[in-house]
């Protein structure tokens, strides 16, 4: 049963539906057959891991494929920082956001599937959490007694990706090399040149949500989007805020590399020192 609109971008609309057999919530993502081949469909619902919406099956009709998935309750990353809410985060809750997206996005590209489309308002939160092992830091107190360094567990918020529309098969990528998908603050250079998308353009995208979620926009947010179109070809990089740590930094530029091909992949970066150090620290 489809409910009321809870998302819509260019490339379809979310409804909330209920399961009449079980009574679950679940989103339905609504795309118009144009914008969606059966291969990139295949690769959807065979995707599985923790950091990714999970496919739950799909109807269709002359127009329109409607792709059914899990309900993720917490809603986005985009509207969490949003002024009215939470606003912007602190590096420390970026580098948790930022490695489940990573280890999403490993998982997606040793499937062969190019998302094409992250931003945080693609990024859902829920209400689970998992739990990870960290380190405590020397001299770091826990109550009135000092703390010696030794690894401790806490729980972190789960997130995941979600929004395929446009993800495609890296082996359909050449074929699609002329066309321009994605969404104009958060396109790599490479796909506003089509001169070739790669599971590199993915990890340009990484870098934009980091700007997204320490100030609350991506980069170049403040023109509109064909000037931002050109500046993000024409820059050596995105603007970083001279605010942010050496580590951050570092990997911002690692992911803003202009050359796709120099661009590390996201199972290097889940090894980059900000993340490394984000772990480490409670």
């Amino acid at each position: 049963m489809l409910g009321d609109e809870i998302g819509n971008g260019p490339y379809g609309r979310v409804y909330k539906g209920l399961d009449l057999e079980n009574g679950d919530f679940v989103a339905i993502k609504q795309v118009s057959l144009e914008n969606i081949a059966q291969e990139d469909l295949d690769a959807i619902m065979n995707l599985n891991h923790k950091n990714i919406v999970k496919y739950l099956g799909s109807l269709q009709t002359e127009t329109h494929l409607y792709i059914i998935l899990e309900y993720v309750e917490n809603g986005s990353l985009a509207n969490i920082i949003k002024p009215e809410n939470f606003g912007p985060f602190p590096e420390s809750l970026v580098a948790v956001y930022i490695a489940q997206v990573l280890e999403g996005l490993v998982y997606l590209h040793e499937q062969g599937v190019i998302h094409r489309d992250i931003k945080c308002a693609n990024i859902l939160t829920t209400k689970e959490a998992r739990p990870t092992i960290g380190i405590r830091a020397p001299g770091s107190r826990h109550g009135n007694r000092k703390a010696s360094n030794h690894r401790v567990i806490r729980d972190q918020g789960l997130v995941k990706l979600t929004d395929f529309g446009v993800a495609m098969k890296l082996t359909e990528a050449d074929a699609n090399t002329h066309s321009v998908v994605g969404t104009p603050y958060w396109m790599a250079p490479e796909v506003i040149e089509m001169s070739g998308v790669c599971t590199a353009s993915d990890i340009w995208s990484v870098g934009c949500i980091v700007i997204e979620l320490l100030t609350g926009a991506p980069p170049y947010y403040d023109l509109q989007p064909m000037p931002a179109l050109f500046k993000i070809v024409q820059d050596e990089n995105p603007t970083i805020p001279d605010s942010l740590s050496p580590d951050i930094t570092d990997f911002l530029l690692q992911c803003f590399k202009k050359d796709a091909k120099l661009r590390p992949d996201a199972k290097t970066l889940l090894s980059h020192p900000w993340i490394q150090n984000s772990r480490r620290v409670v």
